[in-house]
Order: C-alpha cells, then sequence, then structure tokens
C-alpha cells in the first residue's frame, strides 16, 4: 500500500464528532495552524483551541512551532 493510499482510523477514545474531525484533518493536512483548520472546517477558534488541547493531553496530537502534528 503506498502512502497516499494508508488508511486513518481515528482512536476510540474520540467520542465527539468535533474532535473526530479535527483528528483527522490534523493528520490529513500538511502541520495545519489553528487559522488553516478554521478555514478547513468551518470551526471558531473557540471551538478548535479546547478540541485541540484536548487531543494534545491525550497524545493524539502536537503543538509544534508551526502548527499541529499527528501522532
Amino acid at each position: 500500500m503506498s502512502t497516499s493510499e494508508r488508511r486513518l482510523t481515528v482512536p476510540n477514545e474520540i467520542a465527539s464528532p468535533q474532535a473526530k474531525l479535527v483528528y483527522l484533518a490534523v493528520h490529513v493536512t500538511d502541520e495545519p495552524t489553528v487559522t488553516r483548520l478554521q478555514q478547513l472546517l468551518g470551526l471558531s477558534k473557540l471551538t478548535l483551541l479546547p478540541l485541540l488541547a484536548s487531543l494534545d493531553d491525550r497524545d493524539l496530537v502536537r503543538r509544534t512551532e508551526d502548527g499541529y502534528v499527528g501522532r
């Protein structure tokens, strides 16, 4: 299977539909910023920031100097 055909699954511990959407967006986008995620998903920063913090706390995404990356 090539890298473009890899399958991405959402961990069962993510219950919120919005958190699942953010998790997937981080994993398929090249180090997105909060602003880029806001544009892609149509979610406010007030919604995104707690979701990203929660995913980071659970070691599912990681914040970098330039944005977020999947783990």
